[in-house]
């Protein structure tokens, strides 16, 4: 759910770490199509680690704001693959797969990180800030990735999970799902601006406020709060397993 209470450094870390987030990500994409020949990623550029070819500045900016978002879409010709719908649905898949696999990562260099410096005593100063600092962008890289990999999951264009739905669905009804694209991404976006707005308005009513579940369920109408769940839940289950290792807990 959006938060604008917080300071200026979270934003700032928040930007960093979707840039990375969302360069990966794309990147993967790429990768794995070029992996299995298609090379179109690699011929216009976007089999690269700069940020910048992959910029999308909304998504970039949900990212910060809401903690999951989009890049600029990396381009896959599927004739090139061996089995183009194997081939593409395994693309798409990439680049979740790639965040979702960093997120897990730096979970545990997040809780490795405190179990070193958990014995340091920082006095007041430069030291104390730079290692709250440093603690604090793990945890924003690690989130971010799970919630730019659970948003791209959902099986909706032109989010990746709509192209996994590819292997899926027969491919009348998956083409007429498609040529509505640009319609379902306009609706995501006023649902992803709209939504809080629409949660906290119905939640401001009396009869809702009275009402422990029905206050709860209002946040079915704000997108970010329903991706907040999962990603919360997820990131949970990852601490979890982390602390599995005693020297973690």
């Amino acid at each position: 759910m959006l938060n604008f209470n917080l300071d200026i450094k979270y934003y700032i870390l928040s930007a960093i770490a979707a840039l990375v987030a969302l360069t990966v990500h794309e990147f993967s994409h790429g990768f794995a199509a070029s992996k299995m020949g298609d090379n179109t990623a690699r011929m216009l550029g976007r089999l690269s680690f700069n940020p910048l070819k992959h910029l999308d500045i909304l998504g970039t900016i949900s990212m910060v704001l809401f903690g999951f978002g989009w890049a600029k879409p990396v381009p896959v010709d599927a004739r090139n693959f061996k089995n183009p719908k194997k081939g593409f649905a395994l693309t798409a898949l990439a680049g979740p797969l790639a965040n979702l696999i960093l997120g897990f990562i730096f979970a545990g260099i997040y809780l490795l990180y405190h179990a070193l410096l958990g014995g340091v005593a920082f006095e007041e100063g430069f030291l104390l800030n730079l290692a709250q600092t440093v603690s604090d962008f793990l945890w924003i890289f690690f989130t971010l990735n799970i919630g730019l990999a659970l948003f791209n999951l959902i099986p909706v264009p032109p989010l990746d999970g709509s192209r996994i739905l590819h292997v899926i669905l027969p491919e009348r009804l998956y083409f007429k799902l498609m040529q509505h694209e640009r319609k379902i991404y306009l609706f995501m976006i006023i649902w992803l601006l709209a939504g809080d707005v629409l949660a906290n308005a119905v939640r401001s009513l009396p009869p809702v406020q009275s009402i422990p579940w029905l206050y709860q369920a209002a946040g079915v109408l704000s997108l970010s709060e329903i991706i907040g769940y999962a990603v919360s839940g997820v990131v949970r289950l990852i601490m979890k397993f982390w602390m599995l290792i005693p020297f973690l807990r």
